[in-house]
């Protein structure tokens, strides 16, 4: 019996592939956050003269999928302007753990102390959906800065 020829695989591993593309495309959307952080410089709290600065940063997490997700816990990494690199992990954010039904979304305001006038933080929350799914919802690099230390 002859083989089909080459380019009908081809075309069926294209379709393949398209098929799990969309299929994961789906499952993405059902289960996405979106995550927008806010900063300030607190120079009340802040001691220039012992090297710390302390910042504040507000989060608004919304529930753009359309499956409820209850945030369990997070894990930060937190970057100085020198080689200090810190994680932290807990359960929660402010203690609590928010449960976010699709359209839903929590805002909550947190800070942390640096050694640098400028620095970054990163990481994840990771969910539970009402479906079962374990997912980690990115949180985006962003920058913390001492007014004017930055162009």
């Amino acid at each position: 019996m002859a083989s089909p020829p080459q380019n009908i695989f081809q075309a069926l591993l294209a379709l393949m592939r398209k098929i799990v593309c969309n299929a994961d495309m789906a499952d993405s959307k059902k289960y996405e956050l979106n995550v927008t952080v806010r900063t300030a410089y607190l120079p009340e709290q802040s001691d220039e003269i012992i090297d710390r600065y302390v910042f504040a940063y507000t989060v608004t997490i919304a529930n753009t999928g359309s499956v409820a997700a209850q945030l369990i816990s997070r894990h930060w990494i937190i970057a100085d302007g020198g080689d200090s690199v810190q994680e932290v992990r807990g359960l929660g954010v402010v203690g609590e753990q928010p449960l976010l039904k699709p359209g839903d979304s929590f805002e909550y305001t947190s800070g942390t102390a640096l050694s640098t006038p400028v620095g970054s933080m990163k990481g994840s929350y990771q969910m539970v959906a009402e479906d079962g799914l374990y997912f980690d919802a990115t949180i985006p690099e962003f920058i913390l800065s001492v007014p004017r230390i930055l162009h």
